[in-house]
């Protein structure tokens, strides 16, 4: 029998909420893990129009409040969660469930139509189906999982939801790059991570295998993934680093080792994006990040609604002749 997750956060995730913010901005994100206060939604502009679905919606008894931020995002009480996932729009794919922090994701990457797309991190395919629909179905996108539950998974959501772009490929991440070379306009690297952005005292699993060796093996994995994401890109091209943790050293750490590694080939780019954001950290752990870290890249703290985000937008200057596999 396994053993009952606990009910307690761990004692070192507090110390290092103490170490990484204010006390105001260390009480909201607490304040978000003892409760959401909100549901996000994003109309699948793919298979209904905004209209029809809140239409439906209304049916059901939801009345969703717009999200400004995102354009065809909604936000519905925490309380009606389960009549938004059982819902006509939910049950035919015309609406799919996704926090706002995560629907930002697509926005700044911003795919075109008829671009070539790589999603490393697919699965489950809330990021690939919302680029699909800013694509209007039209060009190409590669959406890679490696973990066989996950893949099918990721498959499922890509055909309900009606995004025929879309094509699945269940392998590594950390190795894509050596089968497709220079070739996608833009790519998403979504990593897998420590998810404290997501943690929540409603769910004890979300961080019951918390830890600061979990930290430093999700580091490991992701600096591999986004070594790939960026050999994968074409010249000119833009790939989008994103985590929901907190850790540093999944998220400005990462993005500075990449720096390092590429040298003047790729570059940080400022984001824009009207959300409740705030910079990224100048320093952790006695480690100084790059101007450009901290100048560009930018976090979103939980505060109920917004769930605990990272992003980094990189571009490519030039072809890259480094080892994907350097750590």
């Amino acid at each position: 029998m396994s053993p009952s997750p606990p009910t307690e956060l761990p004692p070192r995730f507090l110390s290092r909420l103490a170490e990484l913010f204010s006390p105001d901005e260390r009480q909201q994100v607490l304040r978000a893990i003892h409760g959401r206060s909100g549901v996000g939604f994003r109309v699948n502009t793919l298979q209904a129009s905004p209209q029809t679905a809140l239409e439906a919606l209304a049916c059901a008894g939801l009345t969703p409040r717009a999200l400004a931020q995102v354009p065809d995002g909604f936000v519905v009480p925490a309380s009606e969660r389960a009549r938004l996932s059982s819902s006509l729009p939910a049950t035919r794919g015309e609406i799919y469930i996704q926090n706002p922090s995560s629907m930002l994701a697509a926005l700044i990457l911003a795919p075109q139509p008829g671009e070539r797309i790589l999603d490393l991190c697919a699965a489950p395919g809330s990021k690939t189906l919302h680029m699909a629909a800013l694509m209007r179905n039209r060009g190409w996108i590669s959406a890679v999982e490696p973990v066989k539950q996950r893949y099918h998974r990721l498959r499922a959501n890509i055909h309900r939801h009606g995004a025929r772009i879309v094509r699945c490929y269940q392998r590594d991440g950390m190795r894509v790059w050596r089968l497709v070379g220079p070739t996608f306009d833009r790519v998403l690297v979504d990593a897998p991570c420590s998810s404290e952005g997501r943690f929540t005292l409603h769910d004890p699993n979300s961080y019951a295998y918390w830890s600061e060796k979990k930290i430093r093996q999700m580091a490991r994995k992701q600096k591999k993934l986004l070594y790939s994401g960026l050999q994968c890109l074409k010249p000119g091209g833009r790939l989008l680093y994103c985590t929901c943790t907190l850790a540093p050293e999944e998220n400005e750490a990462v993005a500075a080792a990449a720096l390092r590694v590429f040298g003047d080939t790729v570059t940080i780019i400022p984001i824009n994006m009207d959300a409740p954001s705030r910079p990224a950290l100048r320093a952790w752990a006695g480690q100084e990040f790059p101007p450009a870290v901290w100048r560009h890249c930018r976090r979103i703290l939980p505060d109920g609604l917004w769930g605990g985000f990272f992003f980094c937008l990189f571009e490519k200057a030039s072809s890259l002749s480094v080892n994907a596999q350097a750590t």
